[in-house]
């Protein structure tokens, strides 16, 4: 499975957001400038992250964005899904209607995707937002680690 811009661009937004929205909200330029986006893909990037409840945008001078809720309890999942939908590395129907798919019940190859995918999901999942926002600490300070 290959992520589109969308959730490349919109995790590395999140976790910008989340780095330096502890001062108030964080205009649009500022992002964008920070992690040479376009602004306009940007506006896009947030407003689907908005409408999924993981941003909140503040109108006026000293307006921008800023988390909504607390980083621990958004998952990298949760902002990949925004973006980019489910997170499937094929679309088996299979996985979960066997009479939907004529092959369902001989097709061997579904337990591969199937295993693929509750890998994938349960490594999105775990990976919090505060842990990214960690990483990206220890990183500036020159103290991060690779485990």
């Amino acid at each position: 499975m290959k992520l589109s811009t969308k959730g490349r661009y919109g995790l590395r937004a999140m976790v910008d957001l989340a780095v330096t929205c502890e001062e108030g909200p964080v205009p649009i330029q500022a992002i964008a400038k920070r992690q040479d986006l376009s602004e306009k893909y940007l506006e896009q990037l947030l407003g689907m992250l908005k409408k999924a409840g993981l941003v909140k945008s503040i109108r006026g001078n000293q307006g921008g964005y800023q988390i909504a809720g607390d980083t621990a309890d958004i998952s990298v999942g949760d902002i990949l899904r925004a973006l980019e939908g489910e997170l499937l590395p094929v679309d088996c129907v299979g996985f979960e209607d066997e009479t939907s798919c004529k092959a369902a019940k001989s097709c061997a190859t579904k337990y591969v995707w199937k295993k693929i995918n509750e890998s994938l999901e349960d490594t999105v999942n775990h990976i919090t937002l505060k842990e990214l926002v960690a990483q990206t600490k220890s990183m500036q300070a020159g103290t991060w680690k690779e485990e």
